[in-house]
C-alpha cells in the first residue's frame, strides 16, 4: 500500500502521471522512528536499533490496519 500518492504535471511538457508515492510501511516507520530518536548525534549501533525498532513498530501498525479492515 502506498502513501500519499499525487499527479504530477510535467512543467515543460505538461504531461500529467500518477506518482505512487512512498510505501505506507516506510511512512509509519519514518513517524515511529522520530518519536524513539531522542537524541541529536547516534552511534552507527544506536542508529541500527533504532532503525530496527522503527520498523517493527510499522508493522504493527500494518497488522493493525488489517485487523481494522476485516
Amino acid at each position: 500500500m502506498k502513501a500519499y500518492p499525487f499527479l504530477h504535471k510535467h512543467p515543460t511538457t505538461g504531461e500529467t502521471t500518477l506518482s505512487q508515492g512512498m510505501d505506507l510501511r516506510d511512512y509509519f516507520a519514518g513517524q515511529a522512528l522520530s518519536l524513539l530518536k531522542s537524541k541529536a548525534f547516534l552511534t552507527d549501533d544506536e542508529q541500527s536499533t533504532y532503525a530496527t525498532l522503527a520498523y517493527q513498530m510499522a508493522d504493527v501498525m500494518m497488522k493493525q490496519r488489517e485487523i481494522k479492515d476485516e
